[in-house]
């Protein structure tokens, strides 16, 4: 039964000292949204306005006419009636809306005005009404698309500062709660129609499992909590095989590959899953690719190197510099100027090979980048004839895809490539018998007592 003071212990159990944070409410107008703003404001006033501070945001879709600005009515005027601060966004032409998949542009498009607001009112929780009948009906669904042992556990009460504190609750005792406490909301008519998945699971499936058991909904609860603490336990074992397989985990983590093969099929998945690969067809290729293959998820870059997996973030790898001006322009009334690369490289990665490289400064065209490898590049290597592509000189030293990453160009204000760093000189601009102006570029590692 939907209490006032089971629901603050469910709000304890989702947030150490739930009074001392704050909380954005998303209240659509029904039941279930105007029973979760009821409940917090019934805390709020009880604490004095000194605990539980929150606010309200509502979103007209315009998806139903009249009844739209009605239900934004109904929680509009609740927010002035109890001195509640009221967000409003409301849809028009700009947000252009599709003329399929309303639901996944819709949930796009408030949780995007959520955060916003958050942000803005640097409120810490945001705070949904999804009860216990929405927890079947998610169960339903991934059900039917194989989802595996997370999706069955359906929708989760704290994740990432959302938090759900009715899921323990049913439709009928969220209805039952509005009806004695005179707590007025609307309904959405919309929700009767089978356009959708979820509601023809609601208004067809769900009904039939229930004249199945009269204590069916709530044995569903109890088979939920057994798969959530199946999930944690399963999610625990798995990062401690996880932990035992890493070689490495600084700037980014490093696998075993050969140790993580001879695991099963399902612990495979679940650890690769975690870095975006969560293509079961994709996991086998992984493990058969030949060395420095790389693969991709939103997130990650996965190179093979050897026995080794290695998993770099892209957007931290993004975040990285990416070009540094080395020399702004060469004075000329100099016969030599001398750059230690120590000097513009100490906050990236060093080089750890001594070099010395004397230029012909007329030869050049300043300014002068460390810089990146790009696609195209070639340049004249000292001790070869011709010239050679930067990726084939990569290939011919053995060097892994990492290791690749790691490397500088020096390149000049044209972008032709000067030198490797620390491995290669550009013989076209090296200094010679007729040469009267020198850069010397060099690596002279400064030696700490």
């Amino acid at each position: 039964m939907l209490k006032k003071s089971n629901f603050r212990k469910q709000l304890e159990n989702l947030i150490h000292q739930p009074e001392n944070h704050t909380y954005l409410l998303a209240v659509s107008g029904g039941a279930d949204s105007m029973v979760l703003a009821s409940l917090f404001r019934d805390l709020r006033d009880e604490s004095q306005h000194s605990g539980y501070p929150f606010q309200i945001a509502h979103i007209n879709y315009k998806l139903r006419g009249e009844d739209s600005n009605r239900d934004q009515k109904v929680v509009q005027e609740f927010c002035e009636k109890n001195h509640i601060i009221f967000h409003l966004y409301e849809v028009s032409e700009k947000d252009r809306k599709p003329e399929n998949s309303i639901q996944l542009w819709a949930r796009e498009l408030r949780y995007a005005f959520f955060k916003e607001i958050q942000q803005k009112e640097k409120l810490e929780f945001l705070v949904t009404a999804h009860h216990l009948n929405d927890q079947l009906e998610t169960f339903i669904i991934n059900l039917s698309k194989a989802a595996g042992i997370n999706g069955l556990s359906g929708i989760p009460s704290n994740d990432n500062h959302i938090i759900r504190p009715l899921l323990p609750f049913s439709k009928q005792e969220i209805y039952q709660f509005a009806d004695e406490n005179n707590i007025e909301f609307r309904e959405d008519l919309s929700n009767k129609k089978n356009d959708y998945l979820r509601n023809k699971i609601r208004n067809e499936i769900v009904p039939k499992l229930q004249e199945t058991n009269n204590h069916f909904l709530e044995n569903f609860k109890k088979s939920s909590s057994y798969l959530n603490q199946t999930k944690d336990f399963v999610q625990k074992q798995i990062q401690e095989i996880e932990n035992k397989l890493t070689v490495f985990n600084q700037d980014h983590k490093i696998l075993s590959k050969e140790k993580l093969d001879q695991e099963s099929d399902f612990v495979k998945f679940e650890i690769l899953k975690k870095y975006g690969f969560n293509q079961e067809e994709e996991i086998p290729k992984i493990f058969k690719a030949e060395n420095n293959s790389s693969f991709f998820s939103k997130d990650y870059q996965l190179i093979v190197n050897r026995d080794e997996l290695i998993f770099i973030e892209t957007n931290k790898k993004t975040e990285n510099t990416n070009e540094i001006l080395l020399i702004d322009d060469f004075d000329f009334s100099e016969s030599q100027i001398r750059i230690n690369l120590q000097d513009s490289m100490k906050d990236i990665d060093g080089i750890n090979k001594n070099i010395e490289w004397n230029f012909d400064a007329e030869k050049l065209q300043f300014p002068l980048y460390l810089r990146k490898q790009q696609d195209g590049d070639e340049f004249y290597p000292m001790g070869f004839s011709g010239k050679k592509k930067v990726s084939k000189f990569f290939r011919d030293e053995k060097l892994s895809i990492l290791a690749r990453q790691k490397i500088w160009i020096l390149s000049d204000s044209n972008n032709s490539v000067l030198g490797i760093i620390p491995f290669r000189q550009d013989r076209r601009y090296a200094k010679d018998e007729k040469t009267e102006r020198i850069l010397k570029i060099f690596n002279e590692t400064k030696n700490e007592i």
